[in-house]
């Protein structure tokens, strides 16, 4: 399932868009789930990284798409996002968000499904995962490969990145359970270990992204069968 927002104010643009999306899964045998926002405040007032794909007017009245384009990339590096305008200059401004293109109104359905093509090949092409951490001041997503361990500290869960920490409200076990199947492996109760970032292991400590973590005795088994099947298979 491709989740893809529509951000328009136009109601003919709306319709049309949406045909072409649900018209391109059934010649492509994509499956799309389809939201319309009717102004990019609506969309960024709960953004909560949930979209694979982002179609963004430029032009509207009370947030234009450039700028909630912003306010989204502060929450999600990773959404796709492409500019619907009859004004190429101001698509143009979609480099200071990492646009993957645009659109120019009236829209032909042939190159809207470029574009949409040129999206889901990416999407494919990434093959990631993200974990999504729900702050206090907002919504982040993190790709996994950015993670290096997460840290259980009291009642939260601090998340360490190579752009810094998350903390949010979870259960270490909660996330044992959900990273599982992604190479994350408990080093001891209190560190969710990414084994891509393990450097070294000495004795009863393991080197994670240049911090030393120790291995417990309980967990020093089955950690070094997983970082050796992990390094193994790689």
């Amino acid at each position: 399932m491709i989740r893809t927002a529509i951000v328009e104010d136009d109601q003919l643009y709306q319709k049309q868009l949406s045909s072409y999306i649900t018209k391109y899964g059934e010649e492509h045998d994509e499956k799309f789930d389809i939201a319309v926002f009717p102004d990019g405040y609506d969309i960024v007032e709960r953004y909560s990284g949930n979209y694979d794909i982002i179609f963004l007017d430029i032009q509207m009245e009370h947030m234009d798409g450039m700028e909630a384009a912003r306010k989204i990339r502060k929450l999600d590096e990773n959404v796709v996002l492409i500019f619907i305008t009859n004004m190429a200059q101001y698509a143009i401004q979609g480099y200071e968000v990492n646009a993957l293109d645009y659109v120019l109104k009236p829209i032909s359905e042939f190159a809207f499904y470029q574009e949409l093509d040129k999206a889901v090949r990416k999407l494919k092409g990434r093959n990631e995962e993200y974990l999504t951490v729900v702050q206090e001041k907002g919504i982040v997503r993190l790709n996994l490969s950015q993670i290096s361990y997460l840290e259980s500290r009291g009642h939260q869960i601090i998340v360490h990145t190579d752009k810094g920490e998350y903390t949010f409200r979870e259960t270490m076990k909660a996330l044992e359970e959900k990273l599982a199947d992604s190479n994350f492996v408990r080093c001891n109760s209190g560190y969710l270990v990414n084994l891509r970032y393990a450097e070294e292991v000495n004795g009863s400590t393991v080197t994670v992204a240049g911090d030393e973590l120790q291995i417990s005795r309980p967990r020093r088994k089955a950690f070094m069968e997983a970082l050796t099947d992990y390094l193994g298979g790689k």
